[in-house]
């Protein structure tokens, strides 16, 4: 366990590590903008808060999520540090760190202005694998046996989050068909917050733990050593990445909330409920099964699976298509920055 003070005094003499650990937290503060934003965007949508209360509340439960779960199960961090090699020269491996969190910030500020929401779940991953490919000059810088997750996580946030928002919204309608709605909707107003916070709560867990565990390798890498497998994370570490995510929320949350809230499918407050409740079920079972996932894919195809109970022409396909589109370009777009950047950070 490394303590605060022995950070501190690693710190004074790498200046690698304040740049690696600058860059890291720089794309934590991303995340938070455009992805934790995706937790209480149906809140908003169904006017149950309103945007500045709804965003506090979602910082909040990031940085609960992040250190609640965090010390009961590290898997996704793990799974993280198992699926790239940063072995070899430590001096390469700190400079394709530092290449491979540009290009998440690069990747995530486009997709932000554009008013996308893209994946910084995917865009990390893609970011150090291509960074750890041009570490190690070839596919020995990936293990496909931990990265196979990452596609095992897209199942869970695609297939899963569509197929679990429809039931969710189903199985209520059924139950509550004899039920004056009128009646109930303070019922769901109430409801709908809880999930959301939920939400917040395992994006917090989920995302929060994969810089997490790319500080700690930065750490680790200036120690000299990339070895992860018994490394325990220090709480002053997972109190900084918390505060960092949830910085990020507070300051980026409102352009996204529009897009997926909003813009994609009109929902009562029982169907941002059903949404809420099968993002955090998906969010939750990847997160304890050590499995990447995507808050957006996640939340946003529970969200489809939502309007698509009613009828498929109540979803806006046409943004719906440009959100694929971003999903399908992040993996080869950030990879390749990544990749350039590491070869030309380790050249000079």
């Amino acid at each position: 366990m490394i303590d605060f003070g022995s950070f501190l005094v690693m710190l004074a003499g790498n200046p690698l590590l304040i740049v690696i650990l600058a860059l890291t937290l720089g794309a934590t503060v991303v995340n938070g903008a455009t992805d934790a934003p995706n937790a209480i965007a149906t809140v908003v949508g169904t006017r149950c808060m309103k945007p500045g209360p709804a965003i506090i509340m979602a910082a909040i439960c990031n940085f609960v999520g992040l250190v609640g779960v965090t010390a009961i199960s590290a898997a996704v961090a793990n799974t993280i540090f198992g699926m790239v090699n940063f072995g070899g020269d430590n001096e390469a491996a700190l400079q394709a760190l530092a290449a491979a969190m540009v290009s998440v910030i690069v990747w995530g500020v486009v997709t932000w202005i554009f008013g996308l929401p893209s994946s910084q779940s995917h865009s990390l991953i893609a970011g150090i694998t291509g960074a750890a490919i041009a570490l190690q000059g070839g596919i020995g810088g990936v293990n496909g046996a931990e990265w196979v997750k990452v596609i095992y996580g897209l199942v869970i946030s695609t297939g899963l989050g569509f197929g679990t928002g429809w039931l969710f919204t189903k199985i209520i309608e059924k139950l509550c068909v004899n039920i004056d709605r009128r009646r109930s909707t303070g019922f769901w107003h109430w409801a709908q917050i809880i999930a959301g916070a939920g939400v917040a709560v395992m994006h917090g867990a989920q995302d929060g733990q994969k810089f997490l565990s790319v500080s700690m390798l930065g750490i680790m890498l200036c120690l000299g050593s990339g070895d992860m497998s018994s490394v325990e994370f220090p709480l002053w570490l997972v109190l900084l990445c918390a505060l960092t995510m949830g910085l990020g929320t507070a300051v980026g949350g409102k352009r996204i909330i529009k897009t997926v809230g909003m813009d994609m499918v009109k929902m009562e407050p029982y169907q941002g409920f059903s949404a809420c409740l099968s993002a955090m079920f998906c969010i939750g079972l990847a997160t304890f099964t050590g499995m990447p996932v995507s808050t957006t894919h996640t939340k946003t195809t529970a969200i489809m699976g939502v309007g698509a109970s009613r009828r498929l022409r109540a979803v806006k396909w046409n943004l719906v298509g440009n959100m694929v589109l971003t999903w399908i370009l992040t993996f080869p777009g950030c990879g390749i920055i990544g990749f350039i950047l590491a070869k030309i950070f380790i050249m000079f």
